[in-house]
């Protein structure tokens, strides 16, 4: 049965048996059943209405956060293009669409003068999967910001949920299932633009120290349990390095997998699990996946 009997006409981009390695960094896993990439917002709220509310939705940002399983994803992945990348900012107010990567809205913060948003410079992602999850990094999360966010629901409505209704948690968010975040407004503070350049950088130097940026991998794996570091817990468990197959625990930052070539999804995540076990024989922490994991096993 072909794509077109199948799913509702759209103006965008409709791939079916589309490979999912290449759109996410881990670059593993399987294929989505469907890849859409709608025209703009009007495009994904007729998708969404037309679709059979049967079929599952699940939205994919720059992939950085995330394992796609060997078997790949059913139903339909919704990927978020230019269309959904615009940034524009009044006074203290950045609004952000959903497919923006955190650093092209940290920057467009800096040049109007908003300070309070420098963190976003840290986040590896786009703007809709960071609201999504409440990301965070150097001391602030997407909590501290957000004014609001506008959702398309699987029914396809568009709603405009404010701050108090996310249901926000360390790395959490009530978001309903099958919801896409297509915006997000933001509230900072006034800056001065060098200063707020100038914290930009550090924090880039910062993760470019520390961390791994230049392997393939997935960013943080584990949240930090309360009082405690993740990668701290791993180190000490005897985890660093640690390899299955072609995944490796990072010897320069224990908090993150890595693909050294060859992993499948399966190796990464049989490589977490395994974290999770020798940290909790060692230290008696349970660790919490940060990284989702999505779609089946083969």
């Amino acid at each position: 049965m072909t794509v077109a009997t199948t799913m509702p006409e759209t103006r965008g981009k409709l791939t079916e048996d589309a490979p999912l390695a290449p759109l996410v960094w881990f670059k593993s896993g399987g294929a989505a059943q469907w890849l859409f990439e709608p025209k703009n917002i009007d495009d994904l709220q007729q998708f969404l209405r037309d679709l059979d509310p049967e079929i599952a939705v699940w939205p994919l940002g720059l992939g950085s956060n995330l394992i796609i399983r060997d078997g790949g994803v059913r139903g339909v992945v919704v990927r978020l293009g230019k269309a959904f990348a615009a940034i524009e900012a009044d006074r203290l107010t950045l609004r952000c669409g959903a497919g923006a990567p955190g650093i092209s809205a940290a920057s467009s913060a800096r040049d109007h003068g908003i300070a309070g948003i420098e963190f976003l410079r840290g986040i590896p992602g786009t703007i809709g999967g960071a609201v999504r999850m409440n990301a965070g990094a150097y001391g602030r999360e997407v909590c501290d910001i957000l004014q609001s966010a506008d959702v398309v629901l699987r029914s396809g409505d568009r709603v405009t949920i404010p701050l108090a209704d996310m249901g926000y948690s360390y790395r959490h968010s009530s978001l309903p299932e099958g919801s896409i975040v297509v915006s997000a407004t933001f509230s900072g503070k006034s800056g001065d633009p060098a200063q707020i350049g100038a914290e930009m950088k550090r924090i880039a130097e910062e993760r470019e120290a520390s961390q791994p940026l230049r392997t393939k991998t997935g960013g943080s794996t584990y949240k930090n349990p309360v009082g405690k570091k993740a990668w701290q817990l791993v180190d000490e468990a005897g985890c660093r390095g640690l390899q299955i197959g072609q995944a490796q625990v990072s010897e320069k930052h224990c908090n993150f997998l890595i693909n050294l070539g060859g992993a499948t999804s399966a190796d990464i995540e049989a490589l977490g699990e395994e974290v999770r076990k020798r940290v909790r024989a060692h230290s008696g922490v349970e660790l919490q996946w940060e990284i989702q994991r999505v779609g089946d096993e083969l």
